[in-house]
């Protein structure tokens, strides 16, 4: 079991920068792909970016060179820096943790946090 806790969402204006949290406790030694997600009112939720083995980075079309992903020494804190955040960027955004290796779909993950929301205003 994985438990999984999202932090950092806010409002900010476009251009502006948000830097997200996921603190994971359990048997995090389990899961070898931990990512984002992110879900807008009335779309589907959508892959951001996602690390596997925490070494190998993967990005949403949408997100590359603006979004990066990382997890810390102790793979108990994964991390989206997020710049030059956009309006379309508005959604709730969740962690998410796998132990397989199919970073892009959701049905591959097995544990989820809450969700943290971010607004991004023009």
């Amino acid at each position: 079991q994985v438990e999984l806790a999202e932090s950092g969402g806010g409002l900010v204006q476009a251009g502006g920068s948000l830097r997200l949290s996921c603190a994971a406790s359990g048997r995090t030694d389990r899961t070898y792909t931990m990512g984002w997600f992110r879900q807008a009112p009335g779309k589907e939720r959508e892959f951001v970016a996602a690390i596997v083995g925490a070494a190998w980075p993967h990005y949403a079309d949408s997100v590359k060179g603006r979004f990066t992903i990382s997890i810390n020494s102790a793979r108990d804190t994964l991390s989206l820096q997020m710049n030059s955040l956009k309006p379309e960027d508005t959604a709730v955004y969740y962690c998410a943790a796998s132990q397989t290796v199919a970073p892009r779909l959701p049905r591959s993950y097995d544990f989820w946090g809450q969700g943290t929301q971010v607004t991004i205003s023009s």
